[in-house]
């Protein structure tokens, strides 16, 4: 599986960052009834260096929906920051597994995000995609 199709299963997985944290009651219950508890990176079989990239790819895009917001812009506006197109821009805060990391980079610099804040993002999705 490539590392684009992953992301898009795991972005629409459950719509959040915050994978892999399950209630243990309910984990019990599935692991009882014969089911496989898991990750989604488990499922998938990614590597290591995929998982990261698929949960700092999730983070930036729902980090610049924030920066966005904050700066008052509009898809159409942070768009014409990025000369690119507000579909773009939509798809970008929806987690679309074909955005780059890179104009995901330039969107949260462009929304108003400073550096510091952009590694934040993309240390914490690291750490929790390493523990």
């Amino acid at each position: 599986m490539t590392v684009s199709a992953a992301c898009d299963f795991m972005m629409r997985r459950s719509g959040t960052t915050d994978w892999g944290h399950m209630d243990n009651r309910k984990r019990k219950r599935l692991e009882v009834a014969g089911f496989a508890v898991g990750s989604a990176a488990d499922f998938l079989g990614l590597t290591a260096a995929e998982e990261a990239l698929v949960e700092m790819k999730a983070a930036l895009g729902s980090h610049v929906r924030e920066w966005r917001t904050r700066a008052r812009l509009t898809q159409g506006a942070l768009a014409k920051r990025l000369r690119s197109s507000q579909s773009r821009v939509a798809k970008l805060e929806a987690g679309d597994p074909s955005v780059s990391l890179d104009l995901l980079v330039r969107a949260s610099i462009a929304a108003g995000a400073s550096k510091r804040e952009v590694a934040r993002a993309l240390t914490r999705s690291h750490s929790r995609a390493a523990g």
